[in-house]
């Protein structure tokens, strides 16, 4: 084991890929220049010249590029630089890459893996700081990951790189420096299997991207209550591991599911609703969830504190449940 951060993990996943397969290239704005603006594709120029392309900052060009070539037998890696401009090429996602298997009859492919820094980073406002995992979870034909360690990260970009389709691939901007143990040698990732990163007895939360972390520190404060609270973290949401999700929430009969997307019609609220569908008459009380309130980000650093749900907001969504 090694100690990475979040961004180091994706840059040696992504150069351990390039060594591994000739057919793969990274296309993006700034990837070149300032090794992509969170430092991912930082050496990748230098080490494998003529497969990285800085673009103009055009989001339909690019990804309509990387369609392309995923069609040519090419693997692309695009970077977007934040999530909120692939509403700029939402056609070459929705209509062109996702679709294009079904369409088909299977005898095309997109294997392309699409990044998309997201969420509050640097109080940014609501032009650069939204989540929408949610729009793409509704989309077949898309896989939607979330990683939230070093290690996840690191795993599950490599299985995307490997993928034979689109990959949704939501990186949160304020994890990019959060350090964890990633194994040593080949490390691989299953896209569509969660994990439990905390076992426990009384309570499950199922919990997203950066809510993983905060919902490990609510279960330790949780432990002055006397409740033993279990985390599973889906890793990716479409496909999304229900029969983990489920057997956890049958062995404690409450469930609690917290992330960064709005609840209303988001993430958190289909994984709720399906947790009500699969295991209703396994519950002890109603299923909770902990998302941002229906509003734009803002951009006041004292406003985004009661937008973001915090690690005391999913204390209070279990002291709930449990009473």
């Amino acid at each position: 084991m090694k100690t990475m951060a979040f961004n180091e993990a994706l840059r040696e996943g992504l150069h351990e890929e390039m060594a591994r397969d000739d057919s793969i290239f990274v296309i993006g704005e700034d990837v070149i220049t300032h090794g992509g603006p969170y430092k991912v594709t930082e050496g990748v120029a230098e080490r494998f010249p003529g497969r990285i392309f800085e673009t103009p900052i055009a989001e339909a060009g690019i990804v309509g590029v990387g369609v392309g070539a995923a069609l040519a037998g090419m693997r692309p890696v695009v970077e977007l630089m934040y999530l909120d401009f692939v509403t700029c090429a939402m056609d070459e996602v929705v209509n062109q890459a996702a679709k294009m298997r079904y369409m088909s009859g299977g005898q095309g492919s997109v294997p392309m893996v699409i990044r998309l820094p997201c969420g509050v980073g640097r109080l940014l406002a609501a032009q650069h700081s939204q989540i929408m995992e949610s729009w793409f979870m509704h989309v077949p034909g898309l896989q939607v990951v979330v990683p939230s360690t070093p290690a996840d990260a690191k795993g599950l970009f490599k299985s995307a790189i490997r993928s034979p389709d689109p990959v949704m691939f939501f990186e949160y901007k304020r994890i990019y420096t959060s350090k964890g143990e990633v194994p040593d040698g080949e490390h691989l990732v299953p896209i569509g299997l969660a994990d439990i990163k905390r076992e426990g007895e009384d309570a499950t939360i199922i919990a997203v991207g950066p809510m993983v972390e905060k919902s490990l520190e609510a279960a330790i404060t949780l432990e002055d209550d006397g409740y033993d609270v279990e985390v599973v973290d889906p890793r990716s949401l479409s496909p999304l591991d229900t029969d983990t999700i489920c057997s956890s929430v049958r062995k404690t009969g409450r469930a609690i599911v917290c992330g960064e997307d709005s609840a209303f019609a988001g993430a958190v609220s289909e994984i709720a609703a399906m947790i009500g569908e699969n295991c209703f008459h396994d519950l002890k009380a109603p299923v909770a969830r902990v998302g941002s309130p229906h509003v734009p980000m803002p951009f006041s650093a004292e406003l985004v504190k009661h937008v973001v749900p915090s690690s005391e907001s999913v204390v209070s969504a279990v002291q709930a449940v449990m009473n």
